[in-house]
């Protein structure tokens, strides 16, 4: 019989706030008790919302078929409740709140997505990649409306420009019309502005689908960032060395050419302002400005966040007017040369008084620096109403996120120029989260509580309820354990101490300086009354745990306390990386820096056994439940399976891809899985493996980083096991009842494999085919060939199926009695349907997004069976806005061949009559509906109460609120 076994399964993840990998976005939800708003945030696979406030999850987002990881983040201006997510396979996913699984997503890109941006009316998202394209995607439709090529290199910045052309009054009633109708056509599509690595800024018109406009970025190599006015007045970009490039962008000229036909050549719309410097000169990789005020933030990747201020007209003027001053008394000074200075002086001053031509330096100065608590990823505005300062939410690569406050310029000229404005940390998110990689974990023996240990702290977790119920701060902590009683927790420091907690009060009971290196290992006797520490000293340790009684200073009385002992020490010829008791406590096992793994007796400390093979040092191991085998990992990629009895080699497996971190036998035997055991790598994934028949049962996928730590719960049902990555997640795998077979297991890996082979092998033929700065928003993935080659076994049955049905019908029309025709159990099995709604079935299964790819599988042979069954849906008017949409999308795909085909243009016709009749018959129904709901309004209003309201009535607070924003040195 074959042997089955279970499956285990990802539960829970936690431990980390936000992940380095993606932008942040600031939201005031309403339904948000608190009044610091929300926090989305990336979180590997996962989006997440904090309250910012209370540091709880708000809302958790994540699509069970995908484990890749959030690249990008935006919010739909128009819908707050509308989130779209970009992601490290090129994917992309929409969000709405409340709802934990996405409702489109659009498959478009080769690799991760740098950056989204949504339109102004948030029915079009446009999506810039690593793959260099740009795509814009239209949410209604749920398509893909074009591709943009152009860029070189990754695309940095992206935003929609879409000003809007002041209309003059006109009392001619058809001329406004005319314009009306006008504005609904292709050329009001906007334009969009990008920024890609390859140092371009290129604006490009979204209604004739091309690019007007191209400039050279930055002097020094790369644009790593795009930043646009709120009002479409100008943009920054920004690049290496603390370089800002300001560009006015003419948003009328813009606006206006819309309704212009030939637009001359030499027109920009973008013009070079100048170059300003950020104080720092690192890369900068975020502009932001504020949504309401004349302020934008610039940061790069160190701790530091530069608030920089666009200053009004009267400012410039005051500094323009300072400067001239200046250079008066400068020119009064040289008297030798009166005439020519004075000449010089009067021409330049007519120019000093236009300030659309001010140096750019005077029209922006720097706020104030922010040094933020980690080096910084993203930041984005909290435009929180009624709130005097500005508030600004910065994410931060070490795993926490942080608000910081910070007033305003004051509008008083008592403040002096270099008085720098003062900031504060006003909330920040960093309790349920490590600073650093987690090193180390450990089980207490109920399975509940779950300590983590890394540089600078260690956490108790709540294993239940995912939350961090204690922060202890240690040194460089590289591994922890429970005492017996889980009231303990001692743990090894880089710097060679032991130091022991008590969980409870989170109390540093003992401190002791065990080694001269750093401590590798430490491990609790079976019996729990002695802890075992191994060190790079080439030295392990054995240490009691004893209550001692010390004298309280000053008085004649004495406390107990808990101390460490030092009882033995075993020598050994080179540093020890790994320690292990053998669960009968007879032998211990010690891994070495020269590759080998000593055994000795734990009573006598005499050596036992020598265990030789791995090439590489061993850098953890374990021994089974009946301590008969033990299993050792190395840098060699290998796992080595050995007897404890003589120590023989059973088995060497070539496991990962990557050095192996980290091996645990399942601590008990239940059903005979004593001898199974998981190991972790470097290569990202968790293997369960059979230690008997050396086997691999299962690969477990989800982290994005290496795995650092692995625990297994000792006695809770299911056994769960916990594993710890780079990724600063912690992650909880349970056992579930779902059985797996070996050979299964195997097919599915191979399917896999040739799957991402093959969708490989398609991109690899498309790229051949690119040409031109516009295309096709299209990606072949597994589900739309499968999707595609269903599509094409439906017309085929369906085409068989037409042909049985009218050969039964001629036969009938001659003999009346004749049995129905025997068809395909296929349509039986759907309840006897008929081959169209069969067919149309097949083609309502794919998502909108996914359909047209799906239709590009079809050969050209299966067009004409297609175009039938498209005939029959006109027909009978079945789902005719999908008919259409697959018409039109063949016809242009298929358009010469169509052309060229006398059969083909003969079914066209008739498709052409029976579609118009189908669209007029609804085009009428709507009409007659929309007729009678304005007559139903009309009554509704005539019903209504009304209320008198004078039209001339000012009640004072209508323009208290508004701000008119100026940005003078890009008008």
């Amino acid at each position: 019989m074959v042997k089955s076994y279970l499956k285990y399964e990802h539960s829970k993840s936690f431990g980390l706030i936000t992940s380095s990998t993606s932008n942040i976005l600031w939201i005031s939800q309403n339904r948000s008790s608190t009044g610091a708003g929300q926090a989305v945030v990336a979180a590997n696979e996962e989006l997440l919302s904090w309250d910012i406030k209370t540091g709880d999850i708000v809302e958790r987002w994540k699509d069970e078929k995908s484990s890749a990881q959030v690249t990008a983040i935006a919010q739909s201006k128009a819908n707050d409740d509308l989130f779209a997510a970009g992601y490290e396979d090129g994917s992309v996913r929409l969000w709405r709140s409340r709802d934990p699984s996405p409702f489109i997503t659009f498959n478009g890109h080769r690799s991760a997505i740098t950056i989204l941006a949504f339109d102004r009316s948030g029915v079009r998202l446009a999506s810039g990649s690593k793959d260099t394209n740009v795509i814009v995607w239209d949410l209604v439709a749920e398509v893909g409306q074009f591709k943009l090529r152009g860029h070189k290199d990754q695309i940095t910045g992206l935003q929609f420009v879409e000003p809007q052309e002041e209309v003059a009054e006109r009392e001619d009633s058809e001329e406004m019309a005319l314009d009306v109708d006008g504005a609904n056509d292709s050329s009001s599509e906007g334009f969009l502005l990008t920024t890609g690595k390859d140092a371009l800024i290129k604006l490009w018109d979204l209604g004739s689908r091309h690019c007007i406009e191209t400039h050279i970025a930055q002097t020094n190599g790369e644009c790593w960032a795009l930043g646009l006015s709120p009002d479409y007045s100008g943009c920054i970009t920004a690049g290496n060395a603390g370089e800002l490039k300001v560009w006015a962008l003419d948003a009328a000229l813009l606006a206006a050419s819309r309704r212009q036909v030939d637009i001359p050549a030499n027109i920009q719309y973008l013009r070079d302002r100048g170059t300003l410097f950020r104080h720092g000169k690192d890369k900068t990789t975020e502009v932001v400005f504020h949504p309401r005020r004349d302020y934008f933030a610039v940061h790069g990747s160190e701790k530091s966040v530069e608030i920089w201020r666009i200053r009004n007209e009267a400012e410039i003027k005051k500094s323009l007017a300072r400067k001239k001053k200046r250079r008066r008394e400068k020119l009064a000074q040289k008297k030798e040369s009166g005439a020519n200075g004075d000449a010089q002086l009067d021409g330049e001053d007519d120019q000093d008084e236009d300030v659309s031509r001010a140096d750019i330096t005077d029209a922006f100065a720097q706020h104030l620096i922010i040094r933020t608590g980690g080096k910084v990823r993203s930041v984005d505005w909290a435009d929180i109403h009624g709130k005097k300062k500005l508030q600004l939410l910065v994410g931060a690569t070490n795993n926490q996120l942080e608000m910081y406050s910070m007033p305003l310029k004051e509008k008083s000229g008592k403040s002096k120029e270099d008085d720098v404005p003062d900031y504060e940390r006003a909330l920040s998110i960093e309790i349920p989260g490590h600073r650093a990689d987690i090193r180390s974990l450990a089980l207490s023996s109920d399975d509940k509580w779950l300590a983590s240990a890394s540089n600078g702290s260690i956490k108790i977790w709540s294993i239940l309820t995912q939350k961090c119920g204690k922060t202890l701060e240690c040194g460089y902590a590289l591994c922890c354990a429970f005492l017996p009683g889980d009231k303990l927790v001692a743990i090894g420091t880089k710097s060679g101490e032991i130091e022991l907690f008590e969980v409870a009060t989170g109390a540093l009971l003992d401190s002791v300086s065990a080694h001269e290196g750093a401590i590798w290992s430490l491990q609790i006797h079976p019996d729990g009354r002695s802890i075992v520490s191994g060190s790079a000293d080439k030295s392990a340790k054995f240490w009691k745990v004893q209550v001692v009684q010390e004298e309280v200073l000053g008085t004649t009385r004495t406390a107990s306390r808990l101390k460490l002992a030092h009882a033995r020490t075993l020598k050994v010829s080179d540093d020890i990386l790994s320690l292990k008791f053998s669960p009968d406590a007879k032998l211990l096992a010690v891994a070495l820096l020269d590759s080998t793994v000593k055994v000795f007796f734990v009573d006598s400390l005499k050596l036992y056994l020598n265990l030789y093979g791995h090439k590489l040092p061993v850098l953890d191991m374990d021994i089974s439940y009946d301590s008969k085998l033990i299993v050792t990992c190395s840098a060699d990629k290998n796992i080595r399976i050995w007897g404890l009895d003589f120590g023989d080699c059973h088995k060497a497996l070539l496991a990962h891809q990557d050095s192996i971190l980290q091996v645990k036998f399942l601590p008990n035997n239940r059903e005979g899985n004593g001898h199974h055991f998981f190991s972790a790598s470097k290569d990202r994934t968790i293997k369960y493996w059979d230690g008997d028949k050396f086997e691999q049962i299962q690969r477990l996928d989800g982290h994005h980083g290496e795995i650092w730590a692995l625990a297994i719960s000792q006695s809770s049902e299911p056994p769960f096991i916990v594993s710890a990555s780079h990724d600063k997640s912690i992650r909880v795998w349970e056992e579930t009842d779902e059985q797996i077979f070996l050979e299964e297991e195997r097919e599915k890996e191979i399917e896999e494999l040739y799957e991402s082979t093959l969708t490989h092998s398609l991109e690899q033929d498309e790229d051949e085919d690119e040409n031109g700065e516009i295309g096709a928003a299209t990606k072949q993935t597994s589900e739309t060939l499968n999707h595609g080659e269903r599509i094409a076994e439906a017309l085929e049955l369906g085409m068989a199926d037409l042909h049985v049905i009218r050969e039964w019908e001629e036969a009938k029309a001659s003999n009346l009695n004749i049995a129905p025709p025997q068809r395909n159990p296929m349509f039986m099995a759907h309840g006897g349907i008929s081959a169209e709604e069969y067919v149309m079935k097949v083609l309502q299964r794919p998502a909108a997004s996914a359909l047209n790819d799906a239709l590009l599988v079809l050969p050209f042979a299966s067009v004409p069976i297609l175009f039938t069954f498209l005939n029959l849906f006109a027909v009978r008017s079945m789902n005719i806005p999908l008919t259409c949409r697959i018409l039109f999308f063949m016809l242009k795909t298929h358009h010469r061949q169509i052309v060229g085909s006398r059969t083909m243009r003969a079914m066209l016709d008739g498709i052409r009559a029976n579609l118009r009749k189908a669209l007029k018959r609804q085009k009428d129904e709507m009409g007659y509906n929309i007729a009678a709901l304005k007559i139903a309004g009309l009554q509704i209003r005539e019903k209504d109460v009304k209320e008198y309201v004078d039209e001339n009535w000012d009640d004072g607070d209508g323009g208290q609120n508004v701000k008119k924003r100026a940005f003078v040195h890009v008008s």
